[in-house]
């Protein structure tokens, strides 16, 4: 099975029921007649017999054909047919001849299969496939990535991307219980939302615009005008050099801004929502990692199982301070203001090798709109800011913090990173008028699944990724 529940699928056009139906509730078919559809995993069988193993997006059947039961050219066409090729066929539910078992042995439960009248080939596939599906090799990640239309045809692939679409709806689903409101920002905009120079130009008609960095002077917008809580799920572009296991230049990302909340308030949003997804997924979609995991038992059986471990709540928080102290505690070389590369945040795993936050970055490390009290400073003196990041492992989930509601200190610090604040009017103008304090953050979606599905690189749970070198399919 491919573990996807086709519970409320209703017949179509091409077939009357999905395969895992007649797989569950064969016993109550028997007799009756169906039209199934799905791709040709297998076709064995010579002479007068033919069995065709069919697979949907839902499970598999087993299709019995007779060369004396229904149109000869059709039985000889579907008896040399190609894997892979897609089939559509007509027949009644039949249980199938059980196996012999060794006397004593527990009788295996029923399995049933369609006896075919006739049969329809709707597309054949070419060979030899760019990769295969059913095969257990191990294929490069390029050409899987090349031909994703048939990588997703593979169980674990296909699994792990009805994992994503379950993260996305626990995700969305918890945050509505939290009261937030759905919105959608646009992805062309006119300046920059962060600052810095790691934008996607373009030419809108006749204004020189940017691809959106990310949502975040959107959401306050919003907030500002009332909204109160806000969260998009959208895309955000990123025009960085890097080329690594977890960067892409376009990515989704759950975003969520919130009004009267510090970084504190979001972070215990965020805290929650994960541990909601994580439930949510231990107790409705175990078939999912067992998919996975039988995938890699076969492929690689030096690999640990993954598990779906709820992690406890609240996160432990670790202070940037208190970050610092742990890195050079164990040996690293790292100065207060520094960023914390992968090594050393591999340090920090070693303490905390799950979820955690990081709180009170210095000033100077995040970006205009975030706030600062000048009364908090670091073990050196500097500026403390109300920026978070969140982290399992080695590896950052989240960018968020309480943003700065004061004209006045916006202004000052797009000054100070050398900035125009006459640019940014569009966004600032809406903070003249009455502002409330807020937060929020951005929640990488495709780092969420790695750590869920044992990925070891970002594509691998991105449909269709883009970074430097890929811009097909």
């Amino acid at each position: 099975m491919t573990g996807r529940d086709p519970t409320g699928w209703k017949p179509t056009a091409f077939r009357t029921h999905t395969l895992a139906e007649i797989s569950a509730n064969g016993a109550d078919l028997v007799g009756e007649a169906v039209t199934i559809a799905g791709h040709a995993e297998a076709v064995r069988g010579r002479g007068g017999v033919c069995f065709l193993m069919l697979r949907d997006g839902t499970g598999y059947l087993q299709a019995f054909l007779k060369k004396d039961g229904m149109d000869v050219e059709t039985f000889l066409a579907v008896q040399g047919l190609s894997r892979e090729s897609t089939v559509q066929v007509t027949g009644e539910v039949a249980q199938k001849r059980p196996p012999k078992v060794p006397e004593g042995s527990p009788t295996p439960p029923p399995e049933y299969e369609v006896v075919a009248s006739s049969a329809r080939i709707m597309s054949a596939a070419q060979t030899p496939l760019p990769l295969g599906v059913t095969d257990k090799v191990h294929v490069e990640l390029d050409t899987r990535l090349d031909n994703r239309h048939l990588d997703l045809r593979r169980n674990h692939i296909n699994a792990m991307f009805q994992l994503r679409s379950k993260v996305l709806a626990y995700g969305r689903e918890h945050l509505l219980t939290e009261g937030f409101q759905e919105m959608n920002s646009p992805k062309i905009i006119a300046s920059a939302s962060e600052g810095g120079t790691n934008l996607f130009p373009m030419t809108y008609f006749e204004t020189p615009a940017f691809l959106s960095q990310s949502p975040q002077l959107y959401k306050q917008l919003a907030i500002l005008g009332g909204l109160e809580r806000v969260f998009e799920i959208g895309p955000a572009f990123r025009a960085e050099e890097h080329d690594t296991y977890r960067h892409l230049n376009e990515f989704i990302s759950f975003d969520i801004e919130m009004a009267w909340a510090n970084d504190e308030d979001v972070m215990g949003v965020q805290e929650r929502m994960i541990h909601h997804i994580w439930s949510s997924i231990s107790e409705k979609d175990g078939h999912l990692i067992d998919i996975i995991n039988e995938w890699r038992g076969a492929q690689e059986p030096t690999l640990d199982p993954i598990s779906v471990e709820v992690p406890s709540i609240p996160f432990p928080r670790v202070s940037y301070d208190e970050a610092i102290e742990i890195i050079q505690s164990k040996g690293g070389e790292i100065s207060w203001g520094d960023d914390i590369s992968a090594a050393d945040a591999d340090l920090i795993a070693e303490e905390h090798p799950g979820f955690h936050f990081i709180p009170r970055w210095p000033m100077e490390m995040k970006p205009f709109y975030i706030y600062h009290n000048q009364s908090e400073k670091g073990s050196t003196g500097e500026q403390l800011s109300r920026g978070f990041d969140l982290n399992y492992g080695r590896d950052e989930m989240t960018s968020g913090g309480q943003r700065e509601h004061r004209v006045e200190i916006l202004e000052h610090n797009l000054i100070d990173m050398g900035l125009n604040p006459a640019d940014f009017t569009f966004y600032t103008d809406g903070f003249r008028f009455g502002a409330p304090p807020h937060a929020g953050w951005g929640l990488g979606v495709a780092r969420l699944l790695m750590v869920l599905t044992g990925a070891g690189n970002v594509r691998e749970v991105v449909l269709f990724p883009r970074d430097r070198s890929r811009v097909t399919p």
